[in-house]
């Protein structure tokens, strides 16, 4: 199974549909948080027909309309600060802040475990558990927007740069 890693895209809709369109290959996808206004959960929704999960981030503020938005579209699933998963096989923990991130990598308790927040891509392993952080859509912050594809068969992790 692959899956579309994506975080902090801070209402930046034209890497985000960029975005998107690259990463069609994926079978699920995971949002790190930092969406910020609603308008970009219809984005995702409209752009990604296949399941989506999604944490909060620290700049989504309107929990309220974000989650209206997502109950239109029913392959949106909003787990709030921290998702457990289980998809390919793997068990997953998804989380925007990397400090909570790199906690639950070590409880050894995940395979997978991602994370957003500081814009700073890493693929990394403690342990037996995988840390992926994709970056940033923005692309601001670092210069450079990207996301990952995971592949759970193979344990690929492909890094993609958005233009």
């Amino acid at each position: 199974m692959k899956i579309a890693i994506i975080s902090d895209i801070h209402d930046h809709r034209l890497k985000l549909r960029a975005a998107l369109h690259m990463l069609q290959e994926a079978d699920e996808m995971i949002c790190c948080g930092d969406l910020c206004s609603p308008f970009i959960m219809k984005d995702l929704g409209n752009g990604f027909g296949r399941n989506i999960h999604i944490v909060f981030g620290n700049n989504d503020g309107d929990h309220f309309r974000l989650t209206k938005i997502a109950g239109e579209f029913p392959h949106i699933q909003l787990h709030g600060e921290v998702a457990e998963l289980q998809l390919g096989g793997k068990r997953f923990a998804v989380s925007h802040f990397d400090n909570i991130g790199r906690m639950l990598a070590t409880s050894e308790v995940y395979d997978v475990v991602c994370y957003g927040h500081n814009h700073q891509f890493e693929v990394a392993h403690d342990g037996n558990t995988l840390k992926i952080n994709p970056g940033e859509i923005m692309g601001e912050l670092t210069g450079t927007s990207s996301f990952v594809i995971y592949d759970t068969d193979s344990g690929e992790v492909a890094k993609y740069v958005v233009e």
